[in-house]
């Protein structure tokens, strides 16, 4: 099949994109490396000791980034729907974060061990209708609030990839009856015209 002008568009702006090939050079599986960098950068979430769970992992760029600024202290536990190839340092889990098999998964890997940091760049399958994708990426935020009701230390944070739109309001609202701060952040990896932002929970309540 001949692609069409949009896709080719699309892979011209790809090789052309200046974050693609910083992370061909670094050694990222993906450009989404610097969305997170850029935000630890400010926000300083990543410290060496912790255990921290990535939520949405597949490639692996965030894992990455986590394990390379552990320095080999602390934990990461990765889950995604789609195989990831192994990351040197990570706990990979392969499922569907909304089925509760999965999630039991998740939480005998932590061994009762609570975390320190839940990151989350999440993304349903997009079918194209904007109501019903909206739907889709809020309610696995909803589920990631879920588990870090139960898992996250007081104290600790919450990152998590969500879009402007429907449901984007009472997201915030949840999420600041959990945490002391909710701050958003839209960093210059992430394109202009996308409706991504990240929400940022600071300080769990105990």
């Amino acid at each position: 099949m001949k692609p069409s002008k949009t896709s080719k568009a699309w892979m011209q702006e790809h090789l052309n994109d200046p974050y693609v090939k910083r992370a061909q050079i670094d050694g990222y599986r993906a450009r989404a490396a610097y969305k997170l960098l850029e935000i630890d950068d400010k926000d300083h979430l990543i410290k060496p000791g912790m255990t921290i769970v990535d939520l949405g992992s597949t490639p692996g760029s965030w894992s990455q980034v986590v394990v390379r600024r552990l320095k080999g202290q602390g934990r990461v536990i990765a889950l995604d729907i789609l195989d990831m190839q192994p990351v040197p340092g990570v706990e990979f889990i392969c499922g569907d974060f909304r089925e509760a098999e999965v999630l039991q998964q998740l939480e005998t890997a932590l061994r009762g061990q609570a975390v320190d940091l839940v990151i989350a760049d999440m993304a349903p399958n997009m079918s194209g209708l904007k109501d019903v994708d909206q739907a889709g990426a809020t309610y696995l935020t909803e589920l990631a609030l879920e588990f870090c009701q139960q898992w996250l230390k007081p104290g600790g944070a919450f990152l998590v990839k969500v879009f402007i739109g429907s449901g984007f309001d009472a997201i915030v609202q949840q999420m600041r009856g959990q945490f002391t701060k909710v701050v958003t952040r839209k960093p210059k990896a992430s394109r202009d015209r996308s409706s991504e932002v990240y929400l940022l929970g600071l300080q769990r309540k105990p």
